[in-house]
């Protein structure tokens, strides 16, 4: 079938060419409208119009994001493991930040050599987040503080550098990377192109660390357990606070003992629970377990506890956070029978922070 291509040059000249087929002209595109002004061999001809070569993104040039934190090559980083999978892949290193740090830097624009860009807009937003991974919703935002670097319409080329602060933001919790919630902290730079490009974001993790004040004198934790006839024992702890660099002190007394005892194990388990209502769930890990007796005990017998907490990778207590989350620890008693039958109990403790690191 033999077609007749038309189309109006720049300066509004027309031409025809008569072809067997019509070939894509570079530069140009072809559509066919019912109401052009005329037709050529019985099929309406549209002018041909120059292509946006930012439709989509094509053409637009490359641009480089990248932050450099003030003070950061003496800023103490800490490893953070993967939030996907905790068991594998390399850590993180995290700048540590104190809650009441103010956070100063600057963020490099850098554009292809040669090229220039026109954007919608420039800016730096500082986020609290807390985020779930089954969550499609990004996460829920409980902080968030935002700087226009750039407005709408400038047009930038080579390398640019923009300073910035964000002073006495509020940072109301810790930082937390656990099996089944994140709460962090980001700086997110987003670069807005315009012409169909996609936004351009660039982030920043930041670890934030906070100071609680020491709690209220506590007492000591006394508990009886047993099973009727068969194993009465009485355990007790120093108190129920203690600091993530605390030694937990007990003892664990046998009243009664008529079972044959192999040994008892002493754990510590963190419980994550997250959502709330009927949506809450929640899962617990083993942060460390030892055996502190081997053989069985007797009527009378005592074991002393000494949990050096320093070595593990503990966090505060986190009690409800944003209605969202919560992080408890629990000191789980562990008694094995020569049946491998366990009998166990937990007690929660509560974990603070007296220092920064």
């Amino acid at each position: 079938m033999k077609i007749l291509a038309s189309y109006v040059s720049s300066k509004g000249d027309l031409a025809s060419l008569d072809k067997s087929c019509v070939e894509e002209m570079p530069g140009f595109n072809m559509t066919l409208l019912a109401d052009y002004q005329g037709y050529f061999g019985g099929v309406m001809i549209q002018q041909f119009q120059p292509l946006d070569r930012n439709l989509f993104g094509f053409g637009v040039p490359s641009v480089d994001l990248s932050f450099t934190l003030e003070g950061d090559e003496q800023r103490v980083k800490l490893k953070v493991p993967p939030f996907d999978d905790a068991k594998s892949g390399k850590p993180k290193e995290l700048p540590l930040y104190r809650d009441d740090e103010d956070i100063l830097g600057i963020l490099t624009v850098k554009v292809d050599v040669g090229k220039r860009l026109k954007h919608t807009g420039l800016k730096l937003e500082l986020l609290g987040l807390v985020e779930v991974p089954v969550d499609r919703n990004g996460g829920y935002e409980f902080t968030s503080s935002v700087r226009e670097l750039q407005p709408s319409g400038e047009i930038i080329g080579g390398e640019h550098t923009f300073a910035f602060e964000f002073a006495k933001v509020d940072k109301p919790h810790e930082s937390y990377y656990g099996k089944s919630v994140k709460l962090r902290y980001v700086l997110r730079a987003t670069l807005a192109r315009g012409n169909y490009a996609s936004n351009l974001v660039q982030e920043q993790d930041l670890w934030v660390q906070r100071v609680a004040p020491p709690p209220p004198v506590d007492r000591s934790i006394k508990m009886e357990v047993g099973i009727e006839d068969c194993l009465h024992i009485e355990f007790e702890y120093d108190k129920s606070r203690y600091h993530l660099k605390e030694v937990v002190i007990g003892k664990i007394f046998f009243l009664l003992v008529r079972i044959k005892i192999k040994h008892m194990e002493l754990a510590i388990l963190r419980r994550e629970g997250v959502g709330s209502g009927t949506q809450r769930h929640s899962e617990s890990e083993t942060v460390t377990k030892f055996e502190i007796m081997d053989g069985a005990p007797v009527k009378g017998e005592s074991v002393p506890v000494r949990l050096y907490l320093a070595p593990y990778a503990l966090t505060p207590t986190y009690r409800n956070v944003q209605s969202r989350f919560s992080v408890k620890y629990f000191l789980n008693l562990v008694l094995v029978d020569e049946e491998d039958r366990r009998y166990f109990k937990q007690q929660e403790v509560t974990l603070w922070r007296k220092n920064i690191g």
